[in-house]
């Protein structure tokens, strides 16, 4: 969504929406919080309700900025203590900037204008992040992906673990193998620096059917 912004805009509107307004907030509506959701509904929230401000735990810039700090999730480096063994509790959706922010809740909300599912067919997918930019995608989630540092991963072995949602960024090919590269949510020591590749062109994991899924901002609500 916040890239999205960014590329609507021309690089004129460049912030960072909260991932805990958006998470506490939109409880029980689009999922369960810190247990999940479902991505077209949480991007349909952004539409309805809109989604104000935010930033990592280090940083804690914005209306909102996330409340928990990092933790390691799957690396072996252990740049950040271990994540907890069961989630945390999904905070209050407290419709209050932070106390030292210029601006109030309701005058910090971005909007979207639209939500939909993207055609799940590779053509399709690679028009819409090209006009539109980076796309939310959902996908099944094996023992062996936690393992991946580099290259183009494809399931191999390994049970499954659940289902998991990241950011779609663009593809290629790599000595003629066709490729997806996504943003993770595992930290920058995971994978190839936050960043993975997978198998393109052959619904690897379900990721180019169980959920593909976008947004336009509206811009002419977003007043400045």
């Amino acid at each position: 969504m916040s890239d999205r912004i960014c590329i609507a805009s021309g690089g004129k509107i460049q912030v960072s929406l909260s991932a805990v307004d958006l998470m506490s907030c939109c409880w029980p509506r689009c999922g369960y919080g810190c247990w999940g959701g479902t991505p077209l509904l949480a991007w349909q929230y952004w539409v309805s309700d809109g989604i104000v401000t935010g930033s990592n735990y280090t940083v804690k810039q914005g209306c909102r900025p996330y409340p928990f700090p990092p933790c390691e999730h799957f690396s072996n480096n252990k740049h950040y203590p271990d994540c907890p063994p069961v989630f945390h509790f999904t905070p209050d959706c407290d419709r209050k900037c932070q106390g030292n922010y210029s601006k109030t809740y309701n005058e910090d909300r971005y909007y979207g204008l639209s939500a939909y599912n993207v055609s799940n067919n590779t053509r399709a997918i690679q028009t819409e992040l090209y006009i539109n930019g980076p796309l939310e995608i959902g996908f099944k989630v094996f023992e062996d992906f936690t393992h991946y540092s580099t290259g183009i991963y494809f399931h191999r072995s390994g049970e499954f673990y659940g289902l998991h949602a990241v950011k779609l960024i663009g593809w290629g090919e790599d000595n003629g193998v066709p490729y997806w590269t996504l943003a993770n949510s595992w930290n920058t020591d995971w994978g190839e620096n936050g960043f993975f590749r997978i198998l393109r062109g052959k619904d690897e994991c379900g990721i180019e059917s169980l959920a593909v899924v976008a947004g336009l901002p509206d811009l002419k609500r977003n007043i400045f």
